[in-house]
């Protein structure tokens, strides 16, 4: 079994930075991506960033110039740096990894799944 745990949320003002992480632990496994996901209150989970083991990473549009992904082979943790945070971040964030290669990372088809990280941004 593959266990995701995300840390790093949190109540920050508009203009803000978080720094969200996210360890995968459980069987020895290889994630080849790993990414980050969003949810608003009444709104659907949406994509926000993924790295892919080829180098590639992606990102949604709203957050492109402000949050970063990246990721730490030897510890098997992805980070989400977050930048010049808007209220309209607020959500809770959630990791997602899988040990394929995902074609399209944005799509919600990842194996395992995190429970969850609150971010809020007050304006």
């Amino acid at each position: 079994q593959v266990q995701l745990v995300e840390s790093g949320g949190g109540l920050v003002q508009a203009g803000g930075s978080l720094r969200l992480s996210c360890a995968a632990s459980g069987r020895p496994f290889s994630t080849r991506t790993m990414g980050w996901f969003r949810q608003a209150p009444g709104k659907e989970r949406e994509f926000v960033a993924a790295w892919r083991s080829d180098g590639r990473t992606y990102y949604e549009d709203s957050v492109k110039g402000r949050f970063t992904i990246s990721r730490d082979s030897a510890k098997n943790t992805v980070y989400l740096q977050m930048n010049s945070l808007k209220p309209e971040d607020t959500a809770v964030y959630y990791c997602a990894a899988d040990r394929r290669s995902l074609t399209d990372p944005r799509m919600r088809t990842y194996a395992y799944w995190g429970q969850g990280t609150q971010v809020t941004v007050s304006s």
